[in-house]
């Protein structure tokens, strides 16, 4: 019996969990249109927080960003500083397919990346292999940008361990000329 409440339980959260997630295709009309080879090319600043699952801010950075695209294949450079001190350096190879979506990797992501865009929004999900502290946990992002006016893309990110959102990450990005 205590097995069963605790199936329920999960079931419920499962669902409740995917009634919130949007649908891309909700942006489909929305401008300005984001094209991912387009914004992430050439150099690129960004801010970011994460927040844990109480909303609480428990990290800060920076990143700087330089893209640059041969045909269909793309790189892009992400410098991380965190206002604790700490720096990363995540490099992603980016590919976009025939039928118009995208494919990541990097060396922290599990598989790959699939990106698609609809309108102005662009939605990512991936798994990545993430350090805190001594233990690193298998994450999954649920990840969401929508490109708004004078360059600017908003950026959210759900961090999800047994579908369960436990800490999400907002970025603002701005193109630099």
């Amino acid at each position: 019996m205590k097995a069963f409440k605790i199936i329920a339980i999960l079931g419920v959260l499962i669902m409740f969990n995917g009634c919130t997630e949007s649908n891309l295709n909700y942006y489909v009309d929305t401008a300005p249109r984001a094209d991912i080879k387009e914004y992430f090319n050439g150099p690129i600043k960004a801010w970011g927080i994460v927040q844990d699952w109480k909303g609480r801010v428990v990290s800060r950075f920076d990143v700087n960003m330089v893209g640059k695209w041969e045909g269909d294949v793309g790189t892009l450079t992400e410098d991380f500083h965190y206002y604790d001190g700490k720096k990363q350096q995540r490099i992603w190879t980016i590919r976009k397919l025939r039928d118009g979506t995208y494919e990541g990797t990097a060396p922290d992501i599990v598989d790959k990346a699939v990106g698609k865009t609809e309108g102005s929004a662009i939605q990512w999900n991936y798994a990545m292999n993430l350090p805190v502290g001594d233990t690193t946990y298998l994450i999954r992002f649920d990840d969401w940008m929508w490109l708004m006016n004078d360059g600017v893309v908003i950026n959210r990110s759900y961090l999800k361990k047994f579908w369960i959102t436990v800490s999400e990450l907002t970025l603002f990005i701005k193109k630099e000329k």
